[in-house]
């Protein structure tokens, strides 16, 4: 009857917070976590996902996301996508496709809407005023525009041993018009099998997409390795022939869960998380990588909870 959830950052808190209790109580995995995405895609003052995401250089808000069957591998994907708050649910719909599974831009905007997504204006004035800002600093300091996103990444082992995996992001902040990264890239950005277990990425994904990661941390624990090994050891390796062949390495982070609800996760930069399973409430960890390359995880205090649940609908993420 093992169960559990682990996904990538704080801002996932809240969701996996609402969506534990469905869990415990025999909901699917791949309920489960669109319930968790869609709930950080709906909340505006999360400003790297969904609705309120970060736009690109245009001021557009273009949405990135992916959804895997870890039963059946079935995998539904968007990117591009824009007017569609819960982009995440497109991915799953899409799904169940055979053919067309994976869509993108206009195509896929299409398509949402056809299937009955209705379609709104995502960009808010908080993001909107983000924008403006960074604009203005690029023009008169020549900076680059190329910060502040995350991806939220889940996956997910429910109590009928199922398990799915997804993401969703709006991708680097500034971005080129039609820029696509990792998180809705197959094995990249995600991967899971409920045989083995899953991963997701997030990160600079033009660095990320040089390897396919998550599929790496699967095929380690396939072959026995804790998730924990399997996480550190395929991004350490990676890192290592990224630096030797590419010359630069940027901000990278993994987590994965087994089918028998264990969880690791590998960083290179500080990175927070948060994971829930049959013997443990929802928590958030924080993590970073020390000079000698240990990776230290370590809980929030429950003065820390407060104040972030107090701050949360003052902020962004």
């Amino acid at each position: 009857m093992t169960y559990g959830m682990i996904a990538t950052w704080r801002m996932a808190y809240e969701g996996v917070l609402h969506q534990s209790e469905k869990l415990a109580d025999g909901s699917s995995a791949g309920d489960v976590l669109e319930g968790v995405i869609k709930e950080v895609e709906e909340f505006a003052n999360f400003i790297s996902v969904g609705y309120g995401g970060l736009p690109n250089e245009e001021g557009i808000v273009q949405l990135d996301a992916a959804y895997m069957d870890g039963t059946t591998l079935e995998i539904g994907a968007v990117a591009g996508l824009e007017n569609i708050k819960n982009p995440i649910s497109v991915a799953r719909k899409l799904s169940k496709e055979r053919f067309n599974s994976f869509r993108i831009a206009e195509g896929a905007k299409k398509c949402a809407v056809k299937m009955g997504f209705e379609q709104e204006d995502l960009l808010t004035e908080k993001s909107k005023e983000k924008w403006e800002e960074k604009k203005k600093e690029i023009e008169a300091k020549e900076i680059s525009p190329y910060d502040g996103h995350d991806t939220i990444g889940t996956v997910v082992l429910d109590k009928a041993h199922h398990m799915a995996a997804g993401t969703s992001s709006s991708g680097l902040f500034m971005k080129k018009e039609g820029r696509v990264g990792d998180s809705p890239l197959p094995g990249s950005g995600f991967y899971v099998d409920s045989d083995i277990g899953g991963a997701t990425a997030t990160g600079l994904g033009e660095d990320l997409m040089k390897g396919i990661l998550s599929y790496e941390v699967v095929r380690k624990m396939e072959e026995g390795l804790p998730p924990k090994d399997a996480a550190q050891r395929t991004l350490e390796e990676f890192e290592k022939k990224l630096k030797r062949k590419y010359g630069k390495v940027g901000a990278m982070s993994l987590i994965c869960m087994d089918n028998k609800g264990e969880w690791g996760i590998a960083t290179n930069v500080e990175f927070t998380f948060v994971v829930a399973t049959e013997s443990q409430k929802p928590t958030i960890y924080i993590s970073h990588r020390t000079e000698d390359g240990q990776v230290i995880i370590e809980k929030t205090t429950e003065e820390w909870l407060k104040d972030y649940l107090g701050n949360v609908n003052n902020r962004t993420e």
